[in-house]
């Protein structure tokens, strides 16, 4: 089971909670037990501010990936971590990479959470094993490679405001 804290920081419109945590689960089914994070979604300002503190880079990117840092004797609980997804560079990606943007939404959230379990993209073999698995997740729901060079048009769904 996932334990999903969805933060609204912004009132650009956003996928579902349903949504955030099919995804979720998807990326994060290959854990045994639960799993617990936070997704907060985030406007430019405050991506930009994150960014710079901890990456220490001054413009807001499109998701950051912050582990837990649980002590020693607290190792069983199933607290991963949290992601910050800045939801204006989501949407200006899609429309750049020609992307639909829930496909890009999907693609974000999954690569997140693959960073959460410890995944990485530092050197190439990282790199390749994790595009790997986001390519195959990823078709599961039916979206195309994320990492695909092809100049394929994909229409740009907006999402409601309705966050139930």
């Amino acid at each position: 089971m996932v334990e999903l804290d969805l933060q609204l920081a912004t009132q650009a419109p956003v996928p579902d909670e349903a949504e955030f945590r099919r995804w979720c689960e998807l990326a994060l089914r290959q854990r045994k037990g639960d799993s617990e994070l936070t997704i907060r979604l985030v406007d430019e300002a405050e991506g930009r501010e994150l960014n710079h503190t901890y990456r220490h880079k001054d413009y807001a990117t499109n998701v950051l990936s912050f582990e837990a840092d649980v002590p020693d004797d607290m190792l069983d609980i199933p607290l991963l971590g949290d992601l910050v997804i800045c939801v204006a560079v989501v949407q200006r990606e899609a429309v750049e990479q020609g992307k639909a943007l829930e496909a890009h939404w999907a693609h974000l959230v999954i690569h997140g959470c693959l960073h959460l379990l410890g995944y990485d993209h530092i050197d190439d073999d990282e790199a390749e094993e994790m595009e790997a698995l986001e390519r195959t997740l990823l078709d599961e729901l039916g979206h195309p490679d994320p990492y695909a060079d092809d100049e394929t048009e994909f229409p740009i769904k907006a999402f409601g405001k309705d966050h139930e």
